[in-house]
């Protein structure tokens, strides 16, 4: 292992997300692309709730962790961003507003009750590997929002223009996310390229984002078994109407 610098761990770093990104995922490109039933986005939104309410979860027990006052006053805005000031703002507020404008029950999305099990195993897997590896590797895990922007931008004029039932409000989630997302992954990046100081640590680094892209795609692949092919959605899953 060599030392890299901090510009070539960057790019290293930005070469993971080119190749790895869910963005790059069937599943995506037919939702992006008008491909979608009705049913089949429902699915992806009723799913990636529970990504969306773990997140909050997640960033708490980073911060309860760490002994740098600095890093805790810049981390808890995420949860500010996620969970909001008050009853009904943030960003979990505004994706239960996409769940809603998708025909989709409130209670029975927060219930849970019709979660893929491998969207709960790959969100679960996340939350432990943030409290039990290093806090460079849990920071290093938050930098696929490093690539965040480009997928928001194609799944808004993707949905808005191919579907339908599919309002500008009903994203209304997506609207604040790219400046939250690059501010969030401008201090990740800084710190991570100023803390990853020996060829170990820059390893561990790439691991972390490596296994956070694979959370993301693992997700995915949920949704396509279940819903695409070969539509074999496990008992006590969410079930399309269509």
């Amino acid at each position: 292992m060599t030392l890299l610098s901090p510009a070539e761990l960057e790019a290293a770093l930005r070469d993971i997300g080119a190749r790895r990104y869910h963005r790059l995922h069937p599943f995506h490109a037919m939702l992006h692309n008008g491909k979608c039933s009705k049913g089949q986005v429902q699915a992806w939104a009723l799913n990636r709730y529970y990504y969306q309410a773990m997140i909050p979860i997640k960033d708490a027990s980073l911060i309860a962790r760490c002994d740098d006052s600095a890093i805790r006053r810049e981390w808890r805005s995420r949860l500010v961003d996620h969970d909001g000031e008050q009853e009904g703002d943030g960003g979990i507020a505004r994706w239960l507003k996409l769940t809603d404008g998708l025909g989709l029950d409130r209670e029975y999305v927060t219930s849970l009750r019709g979660l893929l099990p491998g969207t709960r195993f790959a969100v679960e897997a996340y939350v432990r590997f943030v409290r039990e590896k290093t806090l460079l590797e849990a920071i290093a895990s938050s930098l696929t929002e490093l690539f965040s922007p480009a997928i928001i931008g194609e799944r808004m004029a993707g949905m808005l223009a191919n579907y339908d039932f599919v309002t500008r409000e009903t994203l209304s989630y997506f609207d604040k996310r790219p400046p939250q997302a690059k501010k969030d992954s401008d201090f990740a990046l800084d710190y991570v390229k100023r803390h990853a100081r020996t060829p170990r640590d820059q390893q561990a680094v790439l691991a972390a984002l490596e296994f956070k892209c694979s959370v993301l795609w693992s997700m995915l692949d949920a949704l396509q078994h279940a819903y695409v092919d070969p539509k074999q959605a496990p008992p006590g899953a969410f079930v399309p109407a269509d």
